[in-house]
């Protein structure tokens, strides 16, 4: 039931993963990023979505050490980084990620972007990760339908999540419907498209009308389309509000009008032209 905070989805292999986490992407190692977890773990978060790109793994890890909370409690996702595809080298970069964030297993470990004619050595690195228990689940970030295509024509274990770029003005269907039918969980990084659809006339309208903040709006639309989704803060106020989207529910009408703004709008890098 997509009922309260704790709420999961269940993975493909049986993990239940938290709906709502909180996303470190641009977070500064050290304090700031020890706070903004530590902050999240208190408002009741229990998913925390960093990668080796961050570079705050190690205040990751440390806000968890000293949350009190059990480390079984929290999902932990991380990702490995383009300059270290390859089998033997996501191995290794994984190994330096466990060491970083302090714990014996990652929940989830994601291929950060599909590196042209790497990517399949390193799903390869993940599929023995998790067949070695080192990892709970496995997935990939910013994969298109052909990425994931292309991957599965030789993957062992299908990717348990995908990882992308997701808000009304980015859709993509394909991807999602794609995603679906074949129990791949669809992540939206970027879901507040960076603050910058705040003052859309129809989420000041539907803000109005729930008592919520336009960034709640956009959250509660995600778990609607059955969508997890890690939304970024640094305020402790903001990382609170985040999560308080369990107590309304947006009408079906209303619902299409947001799934009515889809242009392919994107706010972050393309993965048909990232290289």
């Amino acid at each position: 039931m997509m009922n309260d905070k704790h709420a999961t989805t269940v993975l493909h292999n049986g993990v239940h993963m938290p709906w709502v986490g909180l996303g470190v992407y641009k977070v500064d190692k050290g304090d700031e990023v020890v706070q903004a977890v530590d902050a999240a773990l208190k408002a009741g978060y229990r998913s925390i979505d960093t990668a080796a790109f961050y570079d705050n793994e190690e205040g990751v890890g440390q806000a968890i050490a000293e949350s009190g909370v059990p480390r079984d409690d929290i999902f932990l996702t991380s990702k490995v980084w383009n300059d270290r595809h390859g089998y033997e080298e996501t191995l290794a970069a994984f190994e330096e990620s466990r060491k970083k964030l302090g714990v014996d297993v990652i929940d989830l470990y994601l291929i950060h972007w599909p590196v042209t004619g790497k990517h399949k050595e390193t799903w390869r690195a993940l599929e023995t990760l998790y067949e070695e228990g080192k990892v709970r689940a496995i997935g990939v970030s910013n994969y298109l339908v052909r990425h994931l295509n292309e991957l599965l024509k030789d993957a062992k274990i299908v990717p348990m999540v995908n990882q992308v770029e997701y808000h009304p003005w980015l859709q993509q269907p394909e991807l999602h419907h794609f995603c679906k039918e074949n129990n791949i969980q669809l992540e939206a990084w970027s879901p507040l498209t960076r603050g910058r659809k705040f003052d859309d006339p129809l989420l000041v309208k539907l803000s109005e009308k729930y008592g919520k903040s336009p960034a709640q709006i956009l959250i509660r639309w995600d778990l609607q389309k059955q969508v997890v989704t890690i939304p970024k803060s640094v305020t402790p106020e903001r990382i609170r509000a985040n999560i308080d989207v369990f107590d309304f529910t947006l009408t079906g009408e209303e619902m299409t009008e947001l799934n009515n703004y889809d242009v392919e709008e994107r706010f972050g890098s393309d993965p048909n032209a990232f290289d």
